[in-house]
């Protein structure tokens, strides 16, 4: 049967394993990561977890490499250690790595939808310029169409001047003709 320190050790190098996995794991979501900044820091609040469980593991296999009565067993346990602890600083810096290049594309990211939003000033800022012209335009046409109205109305009233003043002699004449030559010229000897 094996040694309960023996035991304590297996366990401690799994679970050493289990977390430095899933550390690397999280620094792929991180790396994976196109925002909001606040996905991030929940990816960085999990990685700091699972770094504090796999330190404190290393510390506990390192008490138990202490711990070893034979030399060469304590050395081998120190080896694996340090090689856990270089595996370790090796993953600290993955993950700045991978937060910094994540930063970056989310600043990226941003920029180019700050931009976009400056491009949609500057289509608004076109579109009214474009229905200000339009306005104009409009605006001239209906000018127009009302000088050419007043031109027709006056036009009109003279065309209804016209008739009027035709109407007028029209009936005189009439009333002229319908009278005859004695009543206009009573002493005329022809008239009678």
């Amino acid at each position: 049967m094996a040694a309960p320190q023996d035991v304590h050790v297996r366990i401690c190098n799994q679970e050493i394993v289990k977390f430095d996995l899933e550390v690397k794991a999280l620094i792929q979501d991180i790396r994976d990561c196109s925002g909001p900044l606040s996905a991030l820091t929940e990816l960085n609040t999990k990685v700091k977890e699972k770094f504090q469980q796999l330190r404190h593991r290393i510390q506990e296999l390192e008490q138990s490499a202490k711990e070893q009565d034979k030399e060469s067993e304590k050395q081998v346990l120190l080896q694996e250690v340090e090689n856990h602890k270089k595996q370790m600083l090796s993953n600290q810096t993955s993950w700045r790595k991978a937060n910094l290049t994540c930063k970056i594309a989310i600043d990226n990211l941003e920029k180019a939808e700050l931009l976009q939003g400056g491009d949609l000033l500057r289509q608004r800022k076109t579109t009214k310029e474009s229905l200000a012209q339009t306005s104009s335009s409009i605006t001239e046409s209906l000018m127009g169409i009302s000088r050419m109205m007043s031109q027709q109305v006056q036009q009109s009233e003279e065309a209804m001047q016209t008739l009027v003043h035709s109407s007028n002699r029209q009936q005189s004449t009439r009333k002229a003709s319908s009278l005859s030559p004695s009543q206009f010229f009573p002493d005329y000897p022809g008239c009678k």
